[in-house]
């Protein structure tokens, strides 16, 4: 019986002494509030500005499936280009429209024509620009390269 009341006293003792190891909001301690860390807000890439203004008259040729030369005419608001292009062949004029981002541009006539391609400015006024175009009608694809004299003066 000694031994009974001896287990049960170690084992009292026992609960005592892991209960206060134990987180207790009763203890008087508080318990620190977990903290928030801010998620950085991503900073956007900037959108290259356009080497030139390609505002103008420029002078070119085409190459593919339709061979000859073309008059375009360019009018530049920020990144944006709206005009006209004069072809050879098919003999016909076109409103465009397209962009410029940094050295790259593209533009075309809604539903017959889109260009792709780089402009490059070598020198203080020789500017081109070349790439390819696709006929939407057919799929077919061919070249362009173009002359032009930046800021308007064409």
């Amino acid at each position: 019986m000694f031994r009974n009341r001896f287990l049960a006293l170690i084992l009292a003792l026992g609960a005592i002494a892991l209960g206060g190891c134990s987180a207790s909001t009763i203890s008087g301690t508080p318990t620190p509030a977990a903290t928030a860390t801010a998620t950085p807000t991503p900073i956007p890439a900037p959108t290259p500005t356009p080497i030139v203004d390609l505002s103008g008259n420029w002078t070119g040729q085409y190459s593919g499936p339709f061979n000859g030369t073309f008059v375009l005419q360019w009018n530049e608001s920020g990144s944006a280009l709206h005009g006209l292009i004069q072809l050879t062949s098919p003999r016909e004029t076109l409103q465009i429209s397209g962009t410029l981002t940094g050295s790259s541009i593209s533009f075309g006539a809604v539903g017959v024509v889109t260009y792709t391609g780089t402009v490059s400015l070598s020198g203080a006024s020789n500017l081109s620009m070349s790439g390819s175009y696709t006929d939407i009608a057919n799929g077919h694809t061919g070249s362009w390269s173009a002359t032009g004299v930046p800021g308007g003066a064409g």
